[in-house]
């Protein structure tokens, strides 16, 4: 085993062991301190209520998934594709870009209302929430990665006769990934936030639906357990982003 495996099996392994000790010890306080299941259910309890049916936990999650997955690649597309045109023109990114920062300002919460009114319930609302949530830090964090490209680089390029093409594909946007696998890990956490956003304001199916609906009756092993597998989405969409990040970045430093 190389070095660089040596020490990702040793990082994901202690990783592991915390998170085990972790539930460990929220098993062994729960049991020892005699909590009332309606304040805090042990793990054990709260991995027994997805054998409740009625529940669809599949269905729901589904419905979760769909929603925070198509946010953030929608939110990706825009905000890597508005870079690149802003980089290209940069009077364009003079007129719109503090315009995205004032619509960005607007509480997502309040926007939730009207996707209501202008798209109904369904899954659509809840994707445009959760995208235009992620969608400005990738913008942001792309733009600027497309700016900090050496100058004296891409005079060079320039002064061969490069084009505008070759110079995107061969020096911009290599230079830029790390900027943007940066603010494609912050979308990919606010991607979760959105969707649910989008399901506690008004839908029909979801976790968040779900959380909504086990409220009234006081059942937190299933709303804690809706949370779990809200975190365990966002970290498989997170996972997803690390190893996109490793093939395209990692991998190209090492074939330099």
């Amino acid at each position: 085993m190389t070095g660089d495996g040596a020490r990702a099996s040793r990082s994901f392994a202690i990783i592991l062991i915390v998170h085990l000790a972790v539930l460990v010890l929220w098993q062994v306080a729960v049991d020892a301190f005699h909590v009332p299941k309606f304040i805090l259910p042990s793990p054990l309890a709260t991995v027994q209520t997805l054998g409740t049916a009625s529940y669809s936990w599949g269905a729901n999650t589904l419905v979760t998934a769909i929603e925070i997955v198509g946010g953030f690649a929608l939110g990706a597309f825009v905000g890597v594709a508005l870079a690149v045109i802003f980089s290209w023109a940069p009077l364009l990114s003079l007129m719109l870009l503090p315009l995205f920062v004032t619509l960005n300002m607007i509480p997502k919460v309040a926007l939730g209302p009207l996707f209501i009114v202008w798209f109904s319930y369904g899954i659509v609302p809840n994707i445009l929430i959760a995208f235009s949530i992620c969608f400005f830090p990738i913008l942001l964090t792309t733009a600027r990665g497309l700016r900090e490209v050496e100058p004296d680089l891409l005079d060079l390029v320039r002064s061969l006769r490069g084009s505008r093409w070759t110079l995107f594909r061969k020096i911009q946007l290599p230079g830029s990934l790390p900027y943007v696998f940066s603010g494609m890990k912050v979308g990919a956490i606010l991607a979760v936030a959105g969707a649910i956003v989008g399901e506690f304001i008004a839908s029909e199916r979801g976790l968040g639906y779900l959380m909504i609906q086990v409220q009234s009756s006081l059942d937190t092993p299933a709303m804690v357990m809706a949370v779990v597998l809200l975190t365990l989405l966002g970290v498989a969409l997170y996972g997803l982003v690390l190893v996109l990040e490793r093939m395209f970045v990692v991998g190209d430093a090492r074939q330099t």
